[in-house]
């Protein structure tokens, strides 16, 4: 989990993961399903999404600029995981952002 809240912005991968930590996947897998109750997969993203939310509180409008800084590499697939994890769309939290600064 911290190699993850580290490396979030990078390509990780849960075999290659598993293999820095001279673990097998399967027993990586367990242990994230034993200590966070969640899978690698669903705790990268929030860990991503998590802080998709800080940039753009603090100010960074650019889709493409806070997509790529939190990992990925389509603007559209990163809308999509910002939807389901906050559960509102990526234009909303945009739109609250420009309110207030005016």
């Amino acid at each position: 989990m911290a190699i993850l809240a580290l490396e979030y912005p990078e390509r990780l991968e849960l075999d290659t993961l598993a293999r820095r930590l001279a673990s097998s996947p399967r027993q990586l897998q367990r242990a994230f399903a034993e200590a966070g109750r969640t899978s690698f997969r669903t705790y990268l993203r929030q860990v991503r999404m998590e802080r998709a939310g800080e940039l753009l509180r603090d100010g960074s409008p650019r889709v493409w600029e806070v997509a790529e800084a939190v990992g990925y590499s389509q603007p559209a697939q990163f809308a999509k995981a910002f939807r389901r994890h906050h559960g509102y769309a990526l234009s909303a939290a945009l739109g609250s952002q420009t309110e207030q600064a005016a």
